[in-house]
């Protein structure tokens, strides 16, 4: 899940101020000499300062229209975020004026983050800028509100993906899935005409499109990122082509042929989850016989135990706290919003917040206790904590060391909520007695691994889309095309030739790129081994726990302090020792499920 961090450097603020404040370096723009390093070093100092000034106040402003959705702070934030949006738009084509002179290498990597640090750049036209503010208001609220009709209710999106999670009749879910995907219908002109908009200010900036712009935010070029994220995609598909064999044929298995077919791509309502993007919610049907390992019912225990959602951000906080970090401060229960209220509309996506670049770190969630959002909160308080760890560095730096960082760290503290942790933490009395690790192994990988194509193709539809390779006519097709080139799945039914289904999910209207939760499940892994091995655990890899551990803590929370004030190979390298994204980690961790899923497997027909 996003976290939402008012940090200037964070790709998704740079959008705005007012024209007052912008006036101001308009005076340095205009000057004929050759700008000096001096120059370059006054116009850094004052756009960090304007820049950390502003998104404080934008972020509160964004804090109020997610927790109180209406027509009024709709247009609150449109308001402020076309400001800021000027502003980003003003200071990025402002670094032009430097491009050309010889600069210290930090000074550079600045202007670099301050020229493609907005998400979406607007052109410099004012217009079009409060256009695009509109635009971005707009769909985040038709999403925020959408309702879909069903069993003679009117449902939010938590309803409809609760019948996704736990029903088991095919035609409820179609209706389920059917039913949220239709409110996205809506959204698409103010889609397209957002990419023409958005488009227009990349190429101003000197970018091909939007979606360039985005790979060029990784330090390095945008076609070697892109063949990266391909390597590592190559690395990880055997073990997913494996367990989309395996669970294809127990889905075949319980509803029949009729159904799904055991040869051909699955239909997409029918794996536990809205988007299909992880399947735990059908273990019981992937692993009707689970061995006693894979029989820790968590969201019962929670019940049990009487956890309410505050409780269960308190114990996520107690993991953190274990590694020797401190306490969150008082203003995060303070302000923190863990239920859905029953009087207003909210924005529900989880999501973590950094509202005044120092301590004014929130979570919000409409958060349930069971298993799913337990994971979820240390998720999120991993975006906070790591907020708070690289609080003193300079404005532009204030961000994880690229934006699968910030979502991998909570990720490898849930990897570490072991059934010796659950012990720890008083969950259970005992922990069971060794066994068999796949019924474990395969409920991680339900959710780890099922995610990895999704996780790609997300934004590899972006880039299509941003770069015009697929048109507005195309929107719809190519969204399933790549799902079933990726994913081995299908729509499940025919859909409209108005459909949106791209923007059922909330990180294409909230304009959020996807590529970091796709390295973040690599990254994951990556980090939990490293600790591990830090810790000098020998065991099986999926068995170790950091709980308590306060000397990986300690390295964690240096890496940690870096932000984004180095490339991230040297932030990587600080805490694994290697500069290089790898897939090997995860691989490792799934390798006992990896060879018994191929003796599944045996005799079928696989791929699709």
């Amino acid at each position: 899940m996003a976290g939402w961090k008012s940090g200037i450097s964070t790709v998704a603020l740079m959008t705005g101020m007012s024209l007052a404040l912008v006036a101001c370096n308009d005076k340095v723009a205009e000057e004929k000499k050759a700008p000096t390093v001096e120059e370059a070093q006054a116009f850094m100092k004052e756009a960090e300062q304007m820049l950390f000034d502003e998104s404080v106040s934008l972020g509160r402003k964004a804090w109020v229209q997610a927790n109180f959705i209406t027509h009024d702070t709709n247009a609150i934030v449109a308001e402020a975020d076309e400001a800021f949006t000027l502003l980003g738009v003003k200071l990025a084509n402002d670094t032009k004026r430097f491009a050309d002179i010889e600069l210290p290498a930090e000074l550079r990597r600045k202007m670099n983050i301050l020229k493609g640090g907005l998400t979406l750049p607007a052109p410099d036209d004012a217009a079009k800028t409060a256009e695009l503010a509109n635009i971005k208001a707009n769909l985040d609220a038709t999403y925020g509100t959408g309702k879909v009709e069903m069993d003679g209710q009117t449902m939010s999106l938590g309803g409809v993906s609760d019948i996704i999670a736990s029903d088991r009749t095919p035609e409820r879910l179609l209706a389920a899935w059917d039913g949220w995907h239709k409110i996205s219908k809506p959204m698409k002109a103010d889609y397209v005409r957002m990419v023409d908009i958005a488009n227009e200010g990349a190429r101003e900036l000197g970018y091909k499109d939007v979606g360039a712009m985005w790979r060029s935010g990784y330090d390095m070029d945008p076609d070697d990122f892109a063949t990266m994220v391909d390597g590592l995609w190559a690395d990880v598909k055997p073990l997913y082509d494996a367990l989309h064999c395996e669970v294809r044929a127990k889905l075949s298995d319980f509803y029949g042929d009729r159904v799904v077919s055991d040869t051909g791509p699955i239909p997409a309502h029918l794996l536990g989850n809205m988007w299909a993007q992880e399947w735990g919610n059908i273990n019981d049907i992937v692993q009707p016989g689970a061995s006693e390992d894979a029989s820790i019912d968590v969201t019962s225990l929670l019940v049990e135990k009487g956890y309410d959602a505050k409780k269960m951000v308190e114990t996520a906080e107690g993991f953190f706290t274990s590694l020797g970090f401190d306490p969150l401060p008082d203003t995060f229960w303070e302000r923190s919003l863990f239920v859905k209220p029953a009087d207003r509309e909210v924005q529900c996506h989880a999501s973590a917040w950094d509202i005044d670049n120092k301590d004014d770190v929130r979570i919000k969630m409409c958060t349930k206790v069971n298993a799913e959002d337990f994971v979820t909160v240390h998720h999120e308080l991993g975006h906070n904590f790591y907020q708070r760890a690289y609080k003193n560095q300079d404005p532009l730096y204030l961000n994880g060391a690229n934006d699968g960082f910030h979502e991998a760290i909570g990720d490898m503290v849930a990897l570490s909520m072991t059934p010796d942790y659950l012990k720890q933490i008083g969950l259970i009395d005992e922990v069971p007695a060794s066994g068999d690790p796949i019924p474990a192994l395969m409920r991680q990988a339900l959710d780890k691994v099922a995610f990895l194509p999704f996780g790609l193709m997300v934004d590899k539809w972006r880039w299509q889309v941003f770069s015009g390779e697929v048109g507005p006519d195309q929107y719809n097709d190519a969204w399933w095309k790549l799902r079933e080139e990726y994913q081995g799945l299908k729509a499940p039914n025919e859909r409209p030739a108005d459909a949106f289904d791209p923007g059922a999910k909330y990180h294409i209207p909230g304009n959020t790129p996807y590529m970091r939760y796709f390295l973040a499940r690599i990254l994951q892994f990556q980090f939990y081994k490293a600790a591990c091995d830090q810790a000098g655990w020998t065991g099986p890899l999926h068995e170790c726990s950091i709980y308590g551990n306060k000397e990986v803590g300690a390295k964690f929370n240096a890496m940690m302090e870096m932000g984004a004030s180095k490339p991230w190979p040297e932030a990587l390298e600080a805490f694994t020792g290697s500069r290089e994204i790898s897939g090997e980690a995860l691989i490792a961790y799934f390798e006992p499920l990896k060879a018994w899923l191929d003796e599944q497997n045996k005799g079928r027909t696989c791929g699709w």
